[in-house]
């Protein structure tokens, strides 16, 4: 599936830090804390996926995969236009399996994504880490602060919080709200207020100062997942 939407086509106002979000757009408006919405609670408009496993379902964002319908790598959801320095807000709902917001990301084809991820998870393990796929791996873990040096090793220096405390408080198959802020080299997650990781990455090579925003479905046992009020705000 390839949705492009018209208004994506003809023309947007860059914003200034990389962010093109079609202001003109009425159902994704901007709010009084301007936030843009990437979501209009009824179509993939401004996304590109695979529609054997995407589609929109009880005004969310669906990604699902069967055992009579496998997916047999990683597959994304891609929204179109790329990010730099932003903050994302969303709320997702996973059941099953592992899955993850991209970005700051490389568009690789095929669907597929090299870049940041948050990591989302249905057991305790992944939730809220800091992932880099088709890249360096696991880059913090859940409750650290980490310093990644230009040479490329990473230090905590310290703790966001409780790593265990942090998984109790997501709400298993239930919906859970995801803030990723992102300003030059410096990565801060959230899930339900509490702050997952903060990682500063001074290895210029690897590191990305902008890139697409993309929706993870894991290969492997069925599962569903489903975001929605997806909003985003370029920071200045």
């Amino acid at each position: 599936m390839k949705t492009t939407c018209g208004w994506l086509v003809l023309g947007c106002a860059a914003w200034s830090l990389g962010l093109c979000l079609g202001a003109s757009r009425p159902a994704l408006g901007e709010d009084n804390d301007g936030f843009k919405s990437l979501f209009d609670g009824k179509s993939l408009a401004g996304w590109s996926g695979k529609d054997r496993f995407w589609s929109v379902r009880d005004g969310a964002i669906t990604g699902q995969t069967t055992a009579e319908n496998p997916t047999q790598g990683n597959t994304f959801l891609l929204y179109e236009q790329p990010v730099g320095d932003f903050e994302l807000r969303l709320k997702f709902k996973i059941v099953g399996g592992n899955s993850g917001i991209q970005y700051r990301s490389v568009d690789k084809g095929n669907h597929v994504v090299n870049g940041y991820q948050a990591d989302i998870d249905s057991g305790d393990t992944y939730i809220g880490i800091l992932y880099e796929e088709g890249g360096r791996g696991i880059l913090a873990q859940r409750g650290e602060k980490v310093v990644i040096g230009a040479d490329g090793k990473k230090e905590v220096v310290g703790k966001t919080g409780d790593s265990k405390e942090i998984a109790e408080a997501v709400k298993k198959e239930d919906w859970n709200e995801y803030v990723i802020i992102a300003k030059g080299n410096h990565l801060v997650q959230k899930i339900n207020g509490h702050t997952t990781i903060d990682v500063t990455d001074h290895e210029s090579a690897k590191a990305r100062s902008e890139g697409v925003l993309a929706l993870q479905l894991h290969a492997g046992p069925p599962m569903t997942v489903q975001f929605k009020d997806i909003q985003v705000k370029a920071l200045k």
